[in-house]
């Protein structure tokens, strides 16, 4: 393969490295490696980097372009690498001209993120290799969380039109795609900079109407606190959205909440999963959960561990608290790093617990399952199965979950 992508992060990276795919084939540029770069931690950081003098060892001869949300923040890091060739922002890595620019010298293309004002879509009709398929509806994000530096890596809130989404999304369709992930920084902030200023409910609604063939929706991270009407009807009442709900939540205490600048309490949270749950009663919660947050003390830790069971968590993604220079939390008083991973160590353990008691629920249930590959899949509320027969990937079967063993949910098609 003379043109590889390598991708850290989140799931708009996912998207986005498919459009650089696209970008790359268009300017016919060839024995490359693109570095499509996270800057969520110290460690996503040191991760990428890691990679990039590995592949310069392992492949002396391929350039190396770093892009991303660590490149957009800091290019003359990376341009300073020995073993990096060009440095492009995460506007410019999505514009095949961009990457003709390697063959003159041009190392580092990288603009002011806050300048743009416009998110365009990119048509793709494939991802390689996935079961599912992702799109982007909204980047970059106007809050300013004291921990936190993406908004200066993807700039102010911005959304897809709702006709080009729906466009898209019909794209995937054609393409046999059974399930689509609505992508973004901030995806619950949808609309407002559109005319009309169309919620994100509003917007799944219609696009809901104008695709009828559209199986199954998936939200990829939600705020509680930017949940509309329209998207909690949806959430309650709307088969095709899928019952599984991630959430940007954090921390469970609300002085470090209010240290953070998020703007929910832990109180509404619970409160939210549980008015779900009992409408819905096979959603499952997943959360982001940074442990050790600068001036956490043991009490406010220990709010954070209860929510956890408070709001019945099953998928607990946990942080352990990395400082990001420039950012307000850095200047805080810090939590030793020890105490830090301790932290972590529970909260995971805790929603292990939580997973746990949701698949022993989940047992000699039936499920529609997507179908992956190595005859993996995931149900609607996210469980990971393995079957023992050979299914096409991309298939939606009906599928029955027959035994838990060494972590592996085990199931059976039965339809």
């Amino acid at each position: 393969m003379t043109q590889e992508i390598i991708t850290f992060g989140c799931r708009l990276n996912s998207y986005e490295s498919e459009v650089i795919k696209g970008a790359l084939e268009k300017a016919q540029i060839e024995n490359v490696m693109v570095f499509n770069t996270c800057a969520v931690t110290k460690e996503a950081e040191r991760q990428a980097m890691q990679a990039i003098r590995k592949a310069r060892r392992n492949f002396p001869d391929k350039k190396i372009i770093v892009t991303g949300c660590a490149a957009q923040i800091n290019p003359s890091k990376y341009a300073a690498m020995t073993e990096v060739d060009q440095v492009l922002g995460n506007q410019e890595k999505l514009e095949s001209h961009s990457y003709l620019s390697i063959t003159n010298g041009e190392k580092v293309k990288v603009n002011d993120i806050m300048s743009v004002t416009d998110t365009a879509m990119h048509m793709i009709s494939s991802f390689h290799g996935q079961a599912r398929a992702f799109i982007q509806v909204q980047n970059g994000c106007n809050h300013r969380c004291t921990f936190c530096t993406i908004p200066f890596g993807r700039g102010n809130s911005r959304s897809v039109a709702i006709g080009e989404v729906v466009e898209q999304v019909k794209v995937l369709v054609a393409s046999n795609y059974k399930e689509v992930v609505l992508t973004g920084v901030d995806i619950t902030d949808y609309g407002l900079d559109l005319p009309g200023k169309p919620t994100f409910g509003q917007m799944i609604k219609r696009l809901l109407n104008l695709v009828p063939d559209l199986p199954r929706l998936r939200l990829s991270s939600i705020d509680v606190a930017e949940i509309d009407n329209d998207l909690m009807d949806l959430i309650i009442n709307e088969p095709r959205l899928m019952p599984h709900l991630h959430i940007s939540l954090q921390s469970g205490d609300n002085m470090i909440l209010k240290r953070m600048k998020r703007r929910h309490t832990r109180e509404k949270v619970i409160e939210f999963c549980k008015l779900v749950r009992s409408k819905r009663p096979d959603v499952a919660f997943g959360a982001d959960i940074i442990a050790g947050f600068p001036t956490e003390t043991d009490d406010m830790f220990e709010n954070t561990l209860k929510l956890i069971k408070e709001a019945g968590i099953q998928y607990a993604h946990i942080f352990t608290y990395s400082e990001r220079d420039d950012t307000p939390a850095a200047r805080m008083p810090q939590v030793d790093l020890s105490i830090r991973k301790k932290r972590a160590k529970l909260l995971r353990e805790a929603g292990q617990k939580e997973l746990a008691n949701f698949i022993e629920i989940n047992l000699n249930r039936t499920h529609q399952v997507i179908i992956e590959q190595n005859n993996y899949g995931h149900t609607e509320n996210f469980l990971k199965l393995q079957f023992d027969q050979n299914l096409q990937p991309g298939s939606l079967v009906t599928a029955k979950i027959t035994g838990y063993n060494n972590d592996i949910l085990t199931a059976i098609k039965v339809d």
